[in-house]
């Protein structure tokens, strides 16, 4: 299947620098999480603990900041069109996702060659990035109840008191982080298993030819020869 054409209108200014604000917050909090569990740098440990908490206060933020901004900040509200809305429409359900969640999760499964013809998101994508904001804040929440200055605020203390102690929450913390970690290399793989040019457009903002789309008529109506290197 050729590609929909990649326009910036799919990832807006606003949209593209929190996402890099949460690239450098989750691997940084990763590097330090891990020095933290697992000391193998001792000069780093304090340093470490201070990158942790910092990051961990812009990730929540940020991902605050961008759930806001999905209510006012217009984008493309699928692949092939310039045409744009309100971007939390991308987030729920379209007309192109109707019907199509058996064949996402084929192509997933890779028991589907070509990926179907829906909306900007698959509908494995929309209910994966609307469980991103939540699984933030419980990862914030699970840290704050093993950080020092807050661990015995009662809201908490009942927390650790309602897993068994600083033990099983400290677990609890460190496996989510491997859910992030997972997240990160299916999300990027997904990105780009059909081709860089949506990397290219999200890093670099270079445009990207190809099939244009039509969502009122829910087609094909063309191809865009734009030269990849505008």
């Amino acid at each position: 299947m050729a590609h929909l054409a990649h326009y910036r209108e799919a990832h807006p200014l606003p949209f593209v620098i929190t996402h890099w604000i949460n690239l450098v917050a989750m691997i940084l909090l990763i590097i330090s999480g891990f020095n933290i569990h697992f000391p193998f740098w001792a000069a780093f440990e304090g340093i470490a603990r201070g990158i942790h908490m910092f990051f961990a206060f812009v990730l929540v933020l940020n991902c605050i900041v961008r759930v806001i901004l999905s209510f006012f900040v217009k984008s493309a509200p699928t692949g092939g069109t310039r045409r744009t809305d309100t971007d939390i429409k991308s987030w729920l359900p379209q007309t192109d996702n109707r019907h199509q969640a058996g064949a996402w999760v084929k192509y997933y499964l890779f028991l589907k060659k070509d990926h179907p013809l829906s909306a900007k998101l698959g509908v494995p994508q929309k209910l994966s990035y609307l469980l991103i904001p939540p699984l933030i804040l419980i990862m914030a929440y699970t840290g704050l109840c093993l950080w020092g200055p807050t661990m015995n605020a009662p809201p908490f203390a009942a927390g650790l008191n309602l897993v068994g102690g600083a033990m099983m929450m400290r677990i609890i913390h460190y496996f989510l982080m491997y859910v992030f970690i997972c997240f990160m290399f299916i999300h990027v793989y997904l990105a780009n298993v059909e081709g860089t040019a949506p990397t290219k457009l999200m890093f670099f903002r270079r445009e990207h030819g190809g099939l244009v789309y039509d969502p009122d008529k829910h087609a094909i109506i063309g191809e865009d020869e734009l030269d990849e290197k505008h």
